[in-house]
């Protein structure tokens, strides 16, 4: 069992103003190489991106077949070099940063899930009960976020709903696609196991539905910075740093 994560049950009771264990050691270390790998294979990526900024669905792409999404010219650069790995153009560089920081997300998140389910971490921490799924539940959650109705006491230990769908959805849906489509468009890959290109519908499907997938990431990192800073940004990341939380007070508390 997480010792640091107890079910909601079996843990004392505190009060606004505690502070308390939040994150285990390796959910700190997964979430500060997780967001190191994928701000390196992002720069990287859109380097890549810059040598063709044209994506296509099927098996081929080129200048002259029907691009689906045009973000530059051919003759120009869709990204400009501060947000590029290199910042000079160099496409045989930026595959080099791309595929050595895509080892380590897999690694890292390999491990962390790994981890998370034998240790029953991801069940306690992300599990949608029945009465979650239940649509005016979500709806009261969705509306107590747009008022920036943050939960209080013990009960900022735990997920919402919408915490739980966003936070599940990167570790089984986002990131898996991501690397899953990364393996597709890989030409030694590709000769060795030609299914897995079949399996998205082509090379260029694939490339397409990875530039999906990295842009539900950026939007996922964009929310959570909001709420982060919304929330309180020294209580929230000194928690990810330290694993030490301090619960947050009712409303009209004592300071």
């Amino acid at each position: 069992m997480d010792q640091h994560f107890p079910p909601a049950a079996d843990r004392p009771e505190h009060q606004g103003g505690d502070l308390v264990r939040r994150h285990a050691l390796a959910t700190r270390l997964w979430h500060w190489t997780n967001a190191l790998a994928l701000l390196v294979m992002l720069m990287s990526g859109l380097m890549i991106l810059n040598a063709h900024p044209r994506l296509y669905w099927g098996h081929y792409g080129s200048e002259h077949d029907h691009a689906w999404l045009v973000l530059a010219a051919l003759e120009d650069t869709a990204f400009p070099g501060w947000m590029t790995i290199p910042s000079n153009y160099s496409l045989a560089d930026a595959r080099l940063w791309h595929f050595a920081f895509a080892w380590v997300l897999v690694l890292a998140f390999t491990g962390y899930l790994l981890w998370g389910l034998l240790r029953g971490h991801i069940r306690r921490r992300l599990h949608i009960t029945r009465a979650e799924w239940n649509p005016r539940h979500i709806l009261h959650d969705f509306v107590a976020h747009v008022r920036l109705q943050f939960p209080t006491g013990t009960a900022a230990l735990d997920y919402n709903v919408l915490q739980k769908l966003a936070y599940g959805g990167v570790l089984f849906v986002l990131l898996p696609t991501m690397i899953l489509t990364g393996l597709a468009m890989s030409p030694a890959l590709d000769a060795a196991w030609p299914w897995m290109v079949d399996l998205f519908g082509g090379r260029q499907s694939a490339r397409s539905i990875h530039f999906i997938a990295a842009s539900g990431l950026v939007l996922f990192f964009a929310v959570h910075m909001v709420m982060v800073v919304l929330a309180g940004p020294v209580n929230e990341v000194r928690s990810i740093l330290t694993g030490w939380y301090r619960l947050p007070r009712e409303k009209g508390g004592a300071a």
